[in-house]
């Protein structure tokens, strides 16, 4: 019985960044074996195990035969006499193909410390196409490594494109992939995970209305980008700019999908663009398991974001209608998150990335002067309606006076 270091542990570990999970994979040992020196079995389509000890997860050595569509359409084989490089040669990429003794030395078949020095993601064998998880991994890991300079091998590009055209990237379970999804958006440029995504064509099977707005024009005066698919990924690159939160990146990512769907009589304005973005958030998440919170600021970003960009110009009561209809005064943390999003779309322009977004100071100030108004007849007994419609009055006035000393 052998054990290694294998995967995302080895390739983290040459690339001198922090390693929170380590994996292994055991060579030559029965589940038997394990289960007798005290690891716990939690695999269900293979032998994996918990150690006793630290919880990291030990994988009986095996090699895997494609007998179905999709991620579970997999046979394993699971014994003693698989050895390491069979077990390496199922991996998805050369650089988590690599493993590691207990001594510490490298094991690696497939040349991957090469590539990871080239800072190139390439596939270890043809077999890479059986499994449509790994478009969503690459995708994540291209953008996870973008900062280093990683590019997509050349014959590896060829065959997610081969994925595509195949229809092995339909049988992609919701789950998978929101679950890849979230990850790249809670990392680091966010962007290229879609890009990947597009250039393969799998970004018009996953996510068909984000592809849409890819070469939709937009007026010039107000977006010198024009299209309105790199708009989207400007806006999304502004957003890491601004706030590590997911739940605002996918609102950003998400606020102007109604705008792939402007008859085209009407282009290149966008009348109604917004309620229609809503529609498509609302599909998107009955599709995806998308949490309620991703989807609720979504939905206020797509619908109220043009609003917010003219703030300066609101009359008072429209400003107070906006932070009503946000439900600002009793979600204030989820209205800063909004108004993030309404930022980095305004930022997510050529030429305009690092302009100034006076429109959310603003209305952080007028949200402040309504939580601080009292109506002045709160002590003479009004209830219910009468006294909601006082609260209301103080409100209003209290805004009118922040704005008008504001914009005097």
């Amino acid at each position: 019985m052998k054990m290694y270091k294998v995967g995302g542990a080895v390739r983290d570990a040459l690339l001198g960044l922090r390693i929170s999970d380590i994996d292994w994979v055991v060579v030559g040992a029965t589940p038997q074996q394990l289960s007798d020196l005290g690891f716990r079995p939690v695999g269900k389509d293979f032998p994996v195990f918990l150690h006793p000890d630290t919880g990291e997860e030990y994988a009986l050595a095996r090699t895997e035969r494609k007998t179905g569509a999709g991620y579970h359409g997999f046979s394993f084989h699971a014994a003693p006499d698989v050895t390491l490089e069979q077990d390496l040669a199922r991996r998805d990429l050369t650089i988590n193909a690599m493993a590691m003794d207990q001594a510490g030395n490298l094991i690696d078949p497939f040349h991957g410390q090469a590539d990871l020095e080239a800072g190139i993601l390439r596939h270890v064998s043809s077999a890479f196409v059986e499994d449509p998880v790994r478009v969503l991994r690459l995708a994540r890991l291209a953008a996870r490594f973008a900062e280093r300079g990683f590019t997509v091998a050349p014959d590896t590009q060829r065959l997610l494109m081969q994925m595509v055209k195949n229809g092995e990237v339909s049988h992609l379970r919701p789950e998978r992939v929101w679950q890849e999804t979230g990850k790249a958006l809670a990392g680091t440029s966010s962007r290229v995970f879609f890009e990947v995504l597009r250039h393969c064509g799998a970004l018009a099977v996953i996510f068909p209305e984000l592809d849409a707005l890819f070469g939709v024009p937009q007026p010039p005066r107000w977006h010198p980008e024009i299209d309105t698919g790199l708009h989207t990924l400007m806006a999304l690159e502004q957003s890491e700019r601004l706030t590590v939160s997911p739940e605002v990146r996918f609102a950003v990512l998400t606020h102007d999908l109604g705008k792939g769907t402007t008859p085209a009589a009407s282009l290149p304005r966008h009348r109604g663009h917004e309620d229609r973005s809503v529609d498509l958030i609302e599909g998107l998440c009955a599709r995806l398991p998308v949490p309620r919170r991703f989807r609720e600021l979504a939905e206020i970003v797509a619908r109220y974001h043009g609003l917010t960009h003219r703030a300066e110009e609101l009359k008072p009561g429209t400003a107070l209608r906006l932070l009503e209809r946000t439900d600002a005064l009793r979600r204030g943390d989820r209205f800063e998150d909004f108004l993030l999003a309404c930022e980095a779309d305004a930022r997510g322009r050529t030429g305009l990335e690092d302009q100034p977004y006076p429109q959310g100071d603003l209305l952080r100030g007028a949200l402040t002067a309504a939580r601080q108004a009292q109506p002045a007849t709160r002590d003479n007994g009004l209830t219910g309606s009468e006294l909601g419609e006082a609260i209301r009055a103080a409100r209003l006035a209290a805004v009118t006076a922040y704005l008008a000393e504001r914009r005097s």
